[in-house]
């Protein structure tokens, strides 16, 4: 081991028995609760996500459910939380919804397909997509925040963001053939509802209005509700727990949005002002610029 430096001695024993201490701070109290072991969280999802994914065997799936769903077990008996269900109840209903995922999961795919020129096969798409890895992650977080396995959702939800960039928390509603375009920035709050065939682009966020004291709005909806046939476009921020926008609608890309709007409407922006200049002519007597 290596030796530490001798002005240590003087100060060690009081900073052991000062970060031993448990007070009333919130770490302490993170502490007393207990920790999931994170390690064992992200490698037991990524296994389960490439299983609802691509398995097809049956051995190999009887073989794959019955050792995911022990460690799944032993996750949730190590958790602090207080769930929905016993442990064993919840990882029997947790394995009877896999099938369901999946098929929400293969009309993802198409959506991709669909909504993706760019996409050459349905397989490009399941290995090569970040949006149906996020996607992925989040149709099983989200089943397993209903069961209240809700930290273990959570760690899910953040490793499939730190994958992706896109940060979906478990608790949002997410309906059928949904697809998210290049993806990195997409923010999905927690009480969002999203309906059917609802297309977003790359640094869409859909949260909540910030007031002064936030722990007032827990358990209430903060996050909008997006209806039907909706695309989001570029960098819109759509925010609040009463915003709704309308079935059939497009919203422009980088426009804000605390209101409701009602179905079929197009938001857009104004366009930015421009200045187009010739740079052959350059600029007389000044510096040789790039803009």
């Amino acid at each position: 081991m290596p030796s530490h430096p001798k002005a240590v001695d003087a100060v060690l024993e009081p900073t052991i028995a000062a970060l031993a201490a448990s007070g009333d701070d919130a770490l302490s109290k993170a502490a007393a609760e207990g920790f999931p072991d994170r390690d064992e969280a992200v490698a037991w999802t990524e296994r389960t996500v490439q299983l609802v994914l691509r398995e097809r065997q049956p051995a190999a799936l009887r073989a794959e459910l019955t050792g995911l769903s022990g460690r799944l077990l032993g996750i949730l008996r190590a958790s602090p939380q207080a769930m929905e269900v016993e442990p064993e109840e919840a990882v029997a209903r947790f394995v009877e919804c896999l099938p369901e995922v999946r098929a929400r999961l293969a009309e993802d795919v198409e959506a991709a397909f669909e909504g993706d020129p760019a996409s050459k096969s349905f397989a490009e798409i399941v290995v090569a997509y970040p949006s149906i890895q996020a996607v992925a992650v989040h149709r099983l977080a989200h089943r397993l925040f209903g069961l209240g396995a809700r930290v273990l959702a959570r760690i899910m939800a953040e490793h499939a963001h730190s994958r992706t960039g896109i940060d979906i928390h478990p608790g949002a509603t997410i309906g059928r053939r949904f697809f998210i375009d290049h993806g990195t920035g997409v923010v999905i709050g927690e009480t969002t509802l999203l309906g059917d065939r609802v297309q977003l682009y790359q640094g869409v966020t859909l949260g909540a209005l910030s007031p002064r004291r936030g722990a007032k709005m827990r358990g209430r909806k903060r996050h909008p509700t997006i209806e039907d046939d909706v695309t989001i476009y570029a960098g819109a921020t759509i925010l609040g727990g009463d915003t709704v926008i309308g079935r059939g609608s497009v919203v422009g890309g980088n426009v804000w949005l605390t209101h409701s709007i009602p179905p079929e409407s197009v938001v857009l922006i104004e366009a930015p002002r421009q200045t187009l200049r010739d740079r052959s002519k350059g600029a007389a007597g000044g510096p040789d610029w790039d803009i």
